[in-house]
């Protein structure tokens, strides 16, 4: 095992998955990533998502409650990685219809093959791998336990802070945070001046390149960040303040390339959490202790919270934020978006009308 720390082997098993070598988990098997590899590799057996194995008709031999658990597949051939693709992408399931026949196996190591899929999330790729193939490499070596200290809000800090005058107030501060082992740095616009003597009204708007930046109409990201702005602008004015949580935490946490993955099945007539279970992956993902750890650091305990999301309010509360008042963030839908938020409504949860 190496000396590094915890959090450090987390962080160079998803810098090792992304670069597509293989990894050794505790008493698991060597797992080599399916979308990142290059080479040779081949195994009979792969580790896929329990929502990926209904799909290939092992539903009945070992369905899971949780579509992102995972299945341990057996081929009657050794599977190399060209053959592995279209049996862990679900996009390509209409150009390569005809896959298998696989039988399911009884997993010995599933706390193995839970941080396995877990970390396939967080680098975002597919969560799919062969098992002890041949070929393989040297394996990147990383325990079980390393993953929650990666994830630990608590590694969170100040990087710095600076005056950033924006088109919605001139008046804002942008500060940055990070951790050591995350390339990923999240963001807190401060608009007006903080205070104690005021609650202020808080947005926590999860990073969206295509609504935020391309204007997409497929969601309502670009909308709500502007009118959340927009409103911390005349919060401002009548003397209080707001701040804007930033997280990078793209397509509810699965990552840019699985969320285009994600559309394209939706385009197949799937809705946004369907697609997001056949890639085997949680439907919402996203870190809200993150954004607690961001509010704790900027000396904020009560806030006013802008979201349709009660998941939102309960997961602050839980980290110690006090909500003093759900404030409602709707927008009018558009052709392009109007299923998307229904299914919000009806499937999620969230409280739009």
């Amino acid at each position: 095992m190496s000396s590094s720390s915890p959090s450090r082997r987390a962080a160079q098993a998803v810098d090792a998955l992304r670069h597509g070598w293989p990894l050794a988990i505790g008493q698991a098997p060597v797992l080599l990533p399916v979308e990142t590899a290059p080479g040779p590799a081949s195994s009979p057996l792969a580790l896929v998502s329990a929502a990926r194995a209904v799909t290939l008709k092992l539903a009945n031999q070992r369905e899971a409650a949780d579509p992102h658990s995972p299945v341990l597949l057996r081929s009657g051939e050794p599977i190399d990685l060209v053959a592995a693709r279209p049996i862990a992408d679900p996009a390509l399931d209409l150009a390569a219809p005809l896959k298998g026949p696989f039988l399911a196996e009884h997993l010995d190591w599933p706390e193995e093959a839970a941080a396995a899929m877990e970390l396939a999330r967080i680098a975002g790729i597919l969560p799919a791998f062969l098992v002890a193939p041949e070929q393989a490499g040297e394996p990147v070596v990383v325990e079980v336990a390393d993953v929650a200290a990666f994830l630990d809000a608590a590694n969170l800090a100040i990087a710095t802070r600076a005056r950033l005058p924006v088109a919605a107030v001139e008046e804002a501060e942008i500060v940055v945070f990070r951790s050591p082992d995350d390339m990923r740095e999240h963001v807190a616009l401060v608009i007006g001046r903080q205070t104690s003597e005021r609650v202020p009204l808080v947005r926590l708007h999860s990073e969206c390149l295509t609504g935020d930046i391309l204007g997409s109409l497929r969601c309502d990201c670009g909308p709500q960040l502007d009118a959340a702005l927009a409103a911390m602008a005349a919060e401002a004015a009548a003397g209080g303040w707001g701040a804007l949580l930033y997280l990078r935490q793209e397509g509810r946490g699965i990552g840019l390339v699985n969320k285009l993955r994600a559309y394209e099945l939706q385009d197949q007539g799937f809705d946004t959490l369907e697609a997001n279970r056949r890639l085997g992956l949680p439907a919402e993902a996203r870190d809200f202790p993150v954004a607690a750890r961001m509010l704790a650091l900027l000396g904020v305990k009560e806030v006013r919270l802008m979201t349709n999301n009660p998941a939102k309010v309960t997961a602050l509360e839980q980290a110690g934020v006090i909500v003093d008042e759900r404030v409602p963030h709707q927008l009018p839908a558009n052709p392009h978006n109007e299923r998307y938020l229904a299914t919000k409504r009806d499937a999620a949860g969230h409280l739009l009308r």
